[in-house]
């Protein structure tokens, strides 16, 4: 998996513009796409080009809940709930987590390695463990 980090992302950390408070922060979504073709750590939003569609997805994704941003061994890591997508019949190759309550803005492109596909069941990202060597995001 080769997930992408964009820089817009990073320069946005030291602007305090993603605010990822548990509870009272930022709202943060997760979009599926059909191919990971077209990001680059020059992405800087949430767009619709390539975003999946079938039975049990809304385009825009799933809401994140459960942020948690802790630190631990030096390293500071984000972990979300896992997301599910119910009874979908869908295909897809990535997701973006974005920044709903600004403007969209792109945190972090999952790439998963090849097409995964769910005909009439769960389609579920299940984010790794919430520690300092594996969490999805993680500053050192």
């Amino acid at each position: 998996m080769a997930n992408i980090v964009p820089d817009s992302f990073k320069e946005e950390l030291f602007e305090a513009i993603h605010d990822f408070t548990a509870s009272t922060g930022d709202t943060f979504k997760l979009a599926l796409y059909t191919t990971v073709s077209g990001f680059s750590t020059g992405t800087t939003a949430y767009s619709t080009t390539n975003e999946t569609s079938g039975t049990g997805y809304s385009a825009g994704g799933a809401t994140l809940v459960n942020i948690s941003p802790t630190v631990s061994a030096n390293v500071a890591f984000i972990d979300f709930d896992d997301v599910t997508f119910s009874t979908a019949t869908i295909s897809a190759s990535c997701a973006l987590i974005y920044n709903t309550t600004n403007s969209g803005k792109a945190v972090v492109v999952l790439d998963f390695g090849s097409t995964v596909t769910s005909t009439n069941g769960d389609f579920t990202i299940q984010f790794p463990a919430a520690n300092s060597t594996s969490a999805i995001l993680r500053i050192s």
